[in-house]
């Protein structure tokens, strides 16, 4: 495969992309664009999803979205300024300065979310859509937390309630218990894959995107997505879609139920013993169960 990577202009910024090529184009195979999730997380920890050019004959496309990763950074940003809408305009601005005119879209966790917002909108072009490991609302993800956090051992419990009461959410010992359900419930493969690391460790240097719209972790949400949803929005949505978990998500069962209920056609699939990064914890699976859908869905001799 061969990678190239470019700056695109956005606004008065810029956005990083990574174009992974496979070594002989299929015909009729269409591109496909990743969305990384966070927010702020940037794209190393969705980079192996880039195997599927060679798999299946297609362009993949990476970006890291404005904020994080090798994109242009904005720490003094305000707060308004970090909407699911800046990041859909962002979306078509790569689409369309790469020229792609019909494409495949693929979130995961917090990019799932932005894939729905795009599709909702019903660009043209857009053959099908997957939601990987996503909420359909935060109100719903905080009520999933809440349930697996009941699960926690007291003692873990415990350190998560007072650090959060207390406001103190860098202290060591709540970052332990933090620790303890990121390896339940987001990534159960030890140790970490690098591609995790790499994507957790930019975040904490550059928190920005991350701590205005999400919060300071997975489970305490207190950021400007805490009120967001798309559930009356779904029968919006025309393209296909796939919507995938893991057994053992985060994302639990009730927070993404509604993208397969109310889209009109949807599907869904749970990998067993999985957690939030499915795509790393199996990822030849992954990426089967994900070809095998986006060739239902492009006219591929």
């Amino acid at each position: 495969m061969q990678r190239d990577t470019r700056l695109i202009p956005f606004r008065d910024h810029q956005t990083w992309v990574q174009i992974t090529t496979p070594d002989a184009v299929k015909r009729g195979a269409l591109p496909l664009l990743v969305l990384h999730g966070g927010p702020g997380m940037a794209h190393n920890y969705v980079a192996n999803i880039a195997e599927l050019a060679d798999e299946t004959g297609r362009v993949v496309i990476h970006y890291d979205q404005v904020g994080c990763g090798q994109s242009t950074h904005l720490p003094d940003a305000p707060v308004d300024f970090w909407t699911p809408a800046l990041f859909v305009d962002e979306f078509h601005t790569v689409q369309s300065t790469l020229g792609i005119d019909n494409y495949h879209l693929l979130g995961q966790s917090w990019g799932g979310m932005l894939g729905a917002e795009i599709a909702v909108r019903r660009p043209a072009g857009l053959a099908s859509l997957s939601i990987c490991n996503s909420p359909a609302s935060m109100e719903l993800w905080v009520q999933g937390a809440a349930e697996l956090r009941a699960q926690l051992p007291p003692q873990t419990q415990d350190a998560l309630d007072r650090h959060e009461a207390a406001g103190t959410v860098t202290d060591p010992e709540y970052l332990a218990a933090t620790m303890e359900f990121y390896r339940r419930h987001v990534c159960r493969t030890e140790p970490f894959p690098q591609d995790f690391l790499d994507s957790e460790a930019q975040m904490e240097a550059e928190p920005t995107v991350y701590h205005t719209m999400n919060g300071p972790n997975e489970f305490h949400v207190v950021g400007s997505l805490r009120d967001w949803s798309i559930i009356d929005r779904l029968p919006d949505i025309e393209a296909p879609t796939l919507v995938v978990a893991g057994e053992f998500d985060e994302a639990t069962p009730a927070t993404w139920q509604p993208y397969v209920d109310r889209i009109p056609d949807a599907r869904g699939h749970v990998f067993a013993d999985c957690s939030h990064c499915s795509h790393l914890e199996k990822p030849e699976e992954f990426r089967a169960v994900i070809a095998a859908f986006l060739a239902e869905h492009e006219d591929t001799p």
